[in-house]
């Protein structure tokens, strides 16, 4: 059995795969996934699994240069994005796009995984780093 954190098996075969800068997208329940992207959907009920868990979980894993987050997180969900903010104090850099602009880009992501979040903008892209 898997030693780590992370036991779901796609999200784990997700991430192995992923090259430098490649996109995984962690959505609330809500985000569109764009039709032709993987959909990893971990959504239960409303609030499980919740947003933050998956995040640092799939930290645990993934080696994170960039991310973006929605422009209007800022004033529609600051706790949350205060949250996200310091579970990815490590990353090189970070950008914020409305959030037209981010469902466009989640276009390009290796695989949206979707959570059981149900609020506002809880979305974030990361962007694959390399370790070396």
């Amino acid at each position: 059995m898997k030693k780590g954190k992370l036991l779901n098996s796609r999200i784990s075969s997700v991430i192995s795969e992923m090259g430098h800068t490649d996109m995984l997208v962690i959505a609330d329940a809500g985000l569109p996934v764009p039709e032709g992207s993987e959909r990893i959907d971990l959504a239960v009920t409303a609030g499980v699994p919740d947003f933050m868990t998956v995040l640092n979980t799939v930290l645990s894993e993934l080696q994170v240069e960039k991310y973006t987050l929605a422009l209007e997180i800022k004033q529609k969900n600051a706790h949350m994005e205060k949250s996200i903010v310091k579970a990815l104090e490590s990353a090189d850099s970070s950008e914020y796009v409305s959030h037209e602009d981010f469902k466009e880009l989640t276009k390009k992501a290796k695989a949206v995984i979707r959570t059981g979040e149900c609020s506002p903008y809880a979305n974030v892209i990361l962007y694959s780093g390399v370790v070396f």
